[in-house]
């Protein structure tokens, strides 16, 4: 069993800006405990703090830069950049410890704070359960004296890093002109740096959500937005769309037609494409209990086998470590491919499909579609105070759901870790099944709910 954590949920701290917990208080305090966890030895320790473009950043990040250098920590500020870049960043600078401050795909009332190993990992439940534990205690006498601070700089090139690194994962030999591109950035981390990858790769790049003004991030845009991808894709007659989230760790695809290309296709497509060319290792890979039924069979008809986890893309990570497996990703967008980077990074998963298309010469509608999905259909009920999953008529209701669809499809019913709903999950042979039984749960949860 995990320890139990007050504050960190399935993706670090998250919540509304300036209310308990994403306080510049808790930030603070975070700060410290984590820096004195991870101040290991006798040589100069460092953190790396990222942010996206959220107002809050403001608050948050200078916070947590006294708390580090209150520990003893020096601080290298790297602005706002994706979330894959900061776990990068952390490896490549030899850095003790990692920080994102971003809450994702959220609007900008919300922020969060990820943390980072020096191995450029999400922390396990243990170490975050062991920070919490020191922020609730005494920091009395532990703390770094007047001799002993850490200093804080900023780093200029942190994004030009990341550029390089990016393209590096693009094969050896192709290029990307010929193909317009449009690439909405959602006013979030990747504004800057994701556009410019895709030009230097010699795209036409359109480049939309681009303009950051600490409110807008996620707003109308992004890869909560999938309409928008789809109606700049037919706007500007491109060949491929790609969406990102505001931290840029997730990212849905648009293709020629405006049609959506979702993480479970994209995670088949990468997977026949890896396993093909002998890249795939670990057998299979990793997907969450999300991912469509039909992906599922799509890789067992190429002797391939999906493992599924718990949802959260760390769950993802550690599946793929313990089993030797070099791609995993959610249906929601999030893609590790473990040869490049430790955690999900939209834009590189971008350049893996870009190099299918390149190679394969047909149009993203003829590619990107790996295999025909069952109908699926998720449907959020909101709740205050205790979960109403456990009253005997929802337990009722899901157990005759779950013998309708026996062996020709699943269900999935989650409390959400970051927020209060209850997500309904049914797949099945058909639409009108799933949506009568995705309904009608929807409604038992809902009237004991209220």
């Amino acid at each position: 069993m995990s320890p139990k954590r007050r504050l960190f949920g399935t993706d670090g701290i998250r919540g509304t800006a300036n209310t308990d917990p994403m306080t510049a208080g808790t930030a603070l305090r975070l700060g410290q405990a984590a820096g004195l966890l991870f101040t290991r030895g006798n040589h100069r320790h460092r953190v790396v703090i990222g942010k996206d473009t959220r107002l809050s950043g403001y608050m948050i990040e200078p916070a947590l830069t006294a708390g580090f250098i209150g520990a003893g920590m020096d601080v290298t500020l790297l602005g706002p950049l994706p979330t894959p870049a900061i776990a990068m960043m952390t490896r490549n600078l030899r850095a003790d410890l990692g920080v994102m401050i971003s809450a994702s795909h959220n609007s900008y009332e919300d922020n969060g704070i990820k943390l980072f190993g020096p191995d450029g990992f999400k922390l396990n439940d243990e170490t975050e359960a062991a920070i919490e534990a020191t922020m609730d205690g005494s920091l009395l006498g532990r703390l770094a004296g007047p001799s002993k601070l850490g200093r804080a700089k900023r780093m200029d090139d942190a994004a030009g890093r990341y550029i390089e690194a990016a393209k590096g994962t693009f094969p050896r030999g192709l290029r990307l002109d010929g193909l317009k591109i449009v690439v909405d950035c959602a006013n979030g981390a990747a504004y800057r740096v994701a556009p410019q990858v895709l030009w230097e790769l010699g795209a036409d790049v359109v480049a939309v959500g681009v303009a950051p003004d600490g409110f807008n991030i996620n707003r109308d845009c992004g890869s909560t937005v999938p309409k928008y991808i789809s109606s700049q894709v037919l706007q500007h007659g491109a060949h491929l769309g790609i969406a990102l989230d505001g931290d840029a760790d997730r990212l849905i695809l648009a293709d020629e037609k405006g049609a959506i290309i979702d993480g479970d296709q994209v995670l088949g497509l990468i997977a026949r494409s890896w396993g093909d060319s002998g890249r795939l290792t670990g057998g299979g890979i990793v997907a969450t209990v999300m991912s469509n039924l039909g992906l599922e069979r799509f890789l067992r008809g190429r002797g391939l086998v999906l493992h599924r986890t718990a949802v959260g893309d760390r769950y993802v990570v550690e599946k793929m470590r313990s089993g030797g497996i070099n791609v995993g990703g959610e249906q929601s967008g999030h893609m590790i491919m473990s040869d490049y980077a430790t955690t999900g990074d939209g834009l590189l998963a971008a350049l893996q499909v870009l190099a299918v298309l390149v190679e394969d010469g047909r149009p993203a509608s003829a590619v990107c579609n790996a295999f025909v999905p069952l109908p699926q259909l998720l449907k959020n009920v909101r709740f205050s105070g205790d979960s109403p999953l456990e009253k005997p008529s929802v337990q009722s209701a899901i157990a005759d759901a779950e013998a309708e669809l026996a062996d020709t499809g699943r269900l999935l019913i989650r409390k959400s870790g970051t927020e209060p709903l209850i997500r309904v999950m049914a797949e099945g042979e058909s639409v009108e099944q799933v949506t009568r039984i995705v309904d009608a749960l929807c409604a038992e949860i809902a009237a004991v709910a209220a």
